[in-house]
C-alpha cells in the first residue's frame, strides 16, 4: 500500500496510507428513474498569455472532453453555471462561447444540455430598472435557446440589488417566462453560494421567500420544467417539494444531503442538478443505476461514502467549492494542471486540499491512486512542503 506524508493542523506531517484500490466505477451508464444533471467546471488554458486574475483563458478541447465523459456516464450537463465559475471568473462572453460549443456537441451526441441564462453581463454593484433587468434576461435566454440548449434561469445579482419587493421578482420572472419557447429550470441559489443573492425573492426570511417562489411557479406552471434549490437545507427542500405542482420537478442542489433527497420518502423524491457530481461522476452514475434497480442498499453504500468528501469540498466559504472540484479533476487526470480561470486555485489552503485527498481516497473516487499521489506530491512541493512517498 502507498503511504504519503500529508500536512495537518499545526504544521507537522503525518503518514497517510491509501486504500490503494483504483476506482472500479463504470465509464458508461444511463438512468431510468431520475434525471441527473452535473454542473461542469471549465479547464483553464495554462499556456495562454491572458492573466488569470483578469479571467484568463479556457482550454476548449479539455473542457469539451470532460463534458463528453459526463454525457457518457448518463448525466445531463448543466452548462455555464456557478461550477463553471459563472460570475466568478467566467464572463458572459466566455459563457456564450462555452454554451455554443457544448450545444453543438450535445446535438451530435443526442445528449442532455441545459445552460445558464441570467443578467451577469450587466455591470455589478449598480441598480437597474426592472425593465432593464427584463431586457438583460431576454438577451441571454434568446441566446441560449438560439444555441439549441434548454434554459436554466439563473438568479440575478442585478435583480437582488434592485428589487424592492416580492412583487418585483414576480414581475420580472413572469415577463421572462412568457418569452421562452420551452419550459425552463429555475435556480434558487442561496447566499452561501453567492453572498450577493442575499434576500432573494424579496425577503431574507426563508419561508416567505419559498412562498413567493411557489406562487410564481404555480402561476407559470407550463413554462417551468423544475426548480433547482441550493440552500443546503434538506428540510426546506422536502417542504417545498411537497408543494410543487405535479408537473414541476424538484432538482436538488443540496451537496450535503443528496443521497436522502434523491432517494426520496416513498412518495416524493428529488431529481438532481449538482456541482458535486462533477467531482464524483463515476460513483454517482453507479449509485443512480443501483437506484434504478431498486438496490437501495447498494445505492446508499456508494453515495454515503462520498458525503464527507462533498461536505468538505463545500465547506465555508461555500462559494470556493470550485477549487476542490477542479483539484479532484486534476488528481484524477481529467486535466494536466491545477490552474483555474480567475486564479481560483488559490482559494483553498493546502490543509484543505490535503484533507480532500484523504476523503477522496476513502470515498473510492480516485481513478488512479498512483497518479493522484504523484500530483498531490507536486502540489505539496509547490507549497514548500517537502515530503516522501513510500510503497
Amino acid at each position: 500500500m502507498t503511504t504519503i506524508l500529508l500536512p495537518k493542523q499545526g504544521g507537522s506531517l503525518e503518514p497517510y496510507k491509501l486504500v490503494d484500490a483504483a476506482s472500479a466505477y463504470p465509464t458508461e451508464g444511463t438512468f431510468r428513474t431520475r434525471t441527473a444533471y452535473s454542473a461542469a467546471h471549465v479547464v483553464a488554458d495554462a499556456r495562454a498569455s491572458a492573466h488569470p486574475i483578469l479571467g484568463g483563458a479556457i482550454d476548449w478541447e479539455a473542457t469539451l472532453a470532460y463534458r463528453k465523459s459526463l454525457w457518457k456516464l448518463g448525466f445531463g450537463v448543466a452548462e455555464a453555471m456557478d461550477t463553471a465559475q459563472r460570475g466568478m471568473g467566467l464572463t458572459w462572453d466566455m459563457a456564450k462561447e462555452l454554451i455554443s460549443i457544448s450545444a453543438q456537441e450535445a446535438k451530435k451526441e443526442n445528449a442532455l444540455l441545459a445552460s445558464g441564462a441570467g443578467t451577469d453581463h450587466l455591470e455589478s454593484d449598480k441598480e437597474y430598472t426592472l425593465a432593464e433587468i427584463k431586457r438583460a434576461y431576454e438577451e441571454q435566454t434568446t441566446f441560449v435557446e438560439g444555441a439549441g440548449s434548454r434554459i436554466i434561469l439563473m438568479a440575478s445579482r442585478a435583480l437582488a440589488a434592485s428589487a424592492r419587493s416580492a412583487a418585483d421578482y414576480k414581475d420580472v420572472y413572469g415577463h421572462v417566462l412568457k418569452g421562452v419557447n420551452k419550459p425552463v429550470i429555475l435556480h434558487w441559489l442561496g447566499p452561501m453560494f453567492d453572498p450577493k443573492l442575499t434576500g432573494y425573492w424579496g425577503t431574507e426570511t426563508i419561508n416567505a421567500a419559498m412562498d413567493a417562489c411557489l406562487e410564481l411557479i404555480h402561476q407559470n406552471e407550463t413554462k417551468i420544467d423544475g426548480i433547482k434549490i441550493s440552500l443546503l437545507d434538506k428540510d426546506k427542500e422536502i417542504e417545498m417539494r411537497a408543494k410543487l405542482p405535479a408537473s414541476v420537478r424538484m432538482y436538488t442542489g443540496d451537496d450535503f444531503n443528496y443521497p436522502e433527497l434523491i432517494q426520496g420518502d416513498g412518495e416524493r423524491y428529488s431529481h438532481a442538478l449538482l456541482g458535486i457530481f462533477d467531482a464524483i461522476a463515476p460513483a454517482a452514475s453507479e449509485a443512480l443505476r443501483a437506484l434504478d434497480a431498486d438496490d437501495i442498499e447498494g445505492y446508499r453504500e456508494i453515495f454515503d461514502k462520498t458525503v464527507p468528501l462533498a461536505r468538505h469540498i463545500f465547506e465555508t466559504p461555500t462559494y470556493a467549492y470550485k477549487t476542490g472540484v477542479v483539484f479532484l479533476a486534476y488528481l484524477n487526470g481529467y486535466q494536466s494542471h491545477f490552474r483555474m480561470i480567475g486564479g481560483a486555485e488559490g482559494a483553498r489552503s493546502v490543509l484543505h486540499l490535503s484533507e480532500l485527498f484523504r476523503l477522496a481516497d476513502q470515498a473510492g473516487v480516485l481513478v488512479d491512486p498512483n497518479l493522484a499521489v504523484q500530483r498531490m506530491q507536486l502540489v505539496l512541493k509547490l507549497a514548500g512542503i517537502e515530503q516522501q512517498v513510500t510503497t
